[in-house]
């Protein structure tokens, strides 16, 4: 998996970094089909303090792409919250896909059964 940091308004330090891929590469253990992830870290002092930090990302998949986007007062905990997020969306993604596959394996059956081959 190909993953790309962006940081805005933010010294992007190297345990942030190493932070932000670990828990990135992490989401291969839900799936393995993901190709890429773009990840945006915003640091925003004209907002309120409870949402300084702002962390958005981006993962590229087969079909549709899944996004993600959390606000917090820390970034490691905006980072932890993305992820959650995202871990969600791709459970569910797969296990959408997995009910398609058994649904159309069940109408092929049933169509074999009713009209033969």
């Amino acid at each position: 998996m190909h993953i790309h940091i962006t940081a805005r308004h933010l010294k992007m330090t190297g345990a942030i970094h190493s932070y932000v891929a670990d828990k990135i590469s992490h989401l291969e253990h839900v799936t393995d089909q993901i190709m890429g992830a773009h990840i945006v870290l915003w640091h925003d002092e004209t907002t309120t303090p409870s949402k300084a930090f702002t962390v958005k990302v981006h993962l590229a998949i087969p079909g549709p792409d899944i996004f993600g986007e959390s606000a917090e007062p820390d970034l490691y905990a905006a980072v932890d919250k993305v992820i959650d997020k995202l871990a969600n969306q791709l459970r569910k993604h797969k296990s959408n896909a997995v009910k398609k596959k058994r649904h159309d394996l069940q109408r092929k059956r049933e169509r074999e059964k009713r009209f033969g081959k």
